[in-house]
């Protein structure tokens, strides 16, 4: 290979608290910043969880706090970007970590390359995902006529180095989506590439594509890389944001990015 080629590290960390996530995306920010390490993409599934974006608003939680520990579903205010959602087995959240400045300095370009990537990877099933002006992440169109959410996308930047990302629903459980209002778009579900094909889906099947397409699109060779082999990496990192349980919001970000 020649050793000029750019890549980015893959690391599987299977199912991972949201919290625990949380704190080696800061640290691996923190190395990203200091040059310590390439770009990374983070590949995980959550337990449970509900997030609140910067500018997400609590009433778009259906669910009580009771409700949500019966069901025993965690609930966290984040400092990415977008409203509400869902996270939980089943799904494949991404958190590429990228210094922009060595791509391009255009949030609206990286977001729009994470739908891209997405779609090429849903093209690969044969399922036509598509963006919607003013809504971030992926939609589909059913046989009823009504637009349903494959992905999500929120993201966070500081000093152009990307943090949180993308969910993409394979095999989710689409009932929990019924506790929130989806990226808070009333009127609108979630759907997920099982229900689209009508067949089980393993995740196996799905992450390779959805790494082969962030790298076609974003123009990097995708290496895989152990989790201990990052923690290796980040041994002296420590983390550069604040705990994202019940974090006070900053002040509001449009859209799907927030920045510091």
């Amino acid at each position: 290979m020649n050793p000029l080629t750019k890549t980015c590290a893959v690391v599987e960390l299977g199912l991972m608290p949201f919290a625990e996530a949380y704190e080696l995306q800061q640290r691996a920010v923190a190395a990203r910043k200091s040059g310590e390490i390439s770009d990374v993409l983070l590949l995980c599934e959550h337990p449970h969880v509900v997030t609140l974006g910067r500018n997400g608003k609590h009433e778009h939680l259906r669910a009580s706090d009771r409700l949500l520990a019966q069901m025993n579903i965690e609930f966290h205010e984040t400092n990415r970007g977008g409203d509400i959602t869902y996270h939980g087995p089943g799904q494949i959240v991404g958190y590429p970590i990228l210094d922009l400045a060595s791509h391009r300095r255009d949030v609206r370009w990286y977001v729009e390359l994470l739908e891209e990537a997405m779609i090429r990877a849903s093209d690969d099933f044969g399922v036509h995902a598509r963006r919607v002006a003013g809504r971030h992440g992926l939609w589909v169109d059913t046989d009823s006529g009504e637009e349903e959410k494959l992905a999500a996308i929120g993201v966070h930047l500081s000093r152009w180095v990307t943090s949180h990302g993308f969910a993409y629903n394979v095999a989710t459980d689409l009932r929990y989506f019924d506790l929130i209002v989806p990226c808070g778009i009333s009127g609108k579900r979630a759907t997920s590439l099982e229900r689209l094909l009508n067949r089980a889906v393993r995740l196996d099947e799905v992450k390779p594509r959805l790494s082969a397409r962030f790298g076609e699109v974003f123009d990097r060779q995708m290496k895989s890389m152990s989790c201990n082999d990052l923690e290796a990496r980040l041994a002296n990192q420590p983390p550069s944001g604040p705990s994202p349980s019940r974090v006070t919001p900053g002040p509001m970000a449009a859209g799907v990015m927030s920045g510091d």
